[in-house]
């Protein structure tokens, strides 16, 4: 099954210095119909503008992933991490027994990223931070993990939650699979690009909810970069 939830359909507000697009509730846009897909509670598509950012605040018992579309962020956080992270890398941050952090686009241009929370598997463990590139180049035509809760997944970054982060870069007309399993559920966003799933057409920022699958399997309509987020 393929629930298409259409980029102008996502619900937001426009902060001025933060203009934010919500895949499912939060903040002030609640929808009783989005307010999650499996244990993913969180994606928001952010364009934060230049000299900017979220100053510190704090957060306890959940896995967010920020993943830099255009850009770079820079990270403080009380326990002392500060890391700048550019396009098309990740930063992973486990809130666990609490954390206070900021995220600043201290560049001249806008930052887009895309924020993802995670429900944890366990509570009340010690907060972490960390980053690392993931070169585009690595995923041609193949999804490469980027953030993962299971041991296998050796050289992502450590989550500790049922899930796992893939992306993909493709090629106009290829076709690429991710053996997501019927028990699991998928949630796809092309980061740029469109793309089709048992033909359905997913444009650029558009989210896709998908189950009962077994093998997802993904055209692209056009050169495209995907996000992928296999969920419990």
């Amino acid at each position: 099954m393929i629930d298409l939830r259409p980029f102008a359909t996502l619900g937001g507000a426009n902060h001025g210095w933060l203009d934010a697009k919500h895949h499912f509730s939060f903040a002030g846009y609640h929808d009783p119909a989005r307010m999650g897909w499996g244990n993913l509670r969180v994606w928001n598509d952010d364009i934060i503008a230049p000299k900017s950012g979220f100053p510190p605040h704090p957060h306890r018992d959940m896995e967010i992933v920020t993943y830099v579309r255009e850009g770079a962020i820079t990270h403080k956080d009380s326990l002392g991490n500060l890391g700048r992270t550019e396009a098309g890398d990740v930063q992973v941050m486990s809130a666990g027994t609490g954390i206070t952090h900021a995220e600043y686009n201290v560049e001249d241009v806008e930052t887009r990223i895309f924020q993802i929370w995670i429900e944890p598997t366990s509570r009340g463990v010690a907060p972490s931070w960390g980053a690392r590139p993931f070169p585009k180049g690595e995923r041609s035509g193949r999804f490469v993990t980027l953030a993962s809760g299971f041991t296998e997944d050796a050289d992502a970054l450590r989550i500790r939650t049922d899930a796992r982060i893939v992306a993909a870069s493709v090629k106009a007309g290829d076709t690429i699979d991710y053996p997501l399993g019927k028990a699991r559920r998928g949630y796809l966003v092309p980061a740029t690009g469109s793309v089709t799933i048992d033909g359905i057409t997913v444009n650029a920022r558009d989210g896709a909810a998908i189950s009962d699958v077994d093998v997802l399997r993904v055209t692209a309509v056009e050169d495209s970069e995907l996000i992928l987020v296999d969920a419990a």
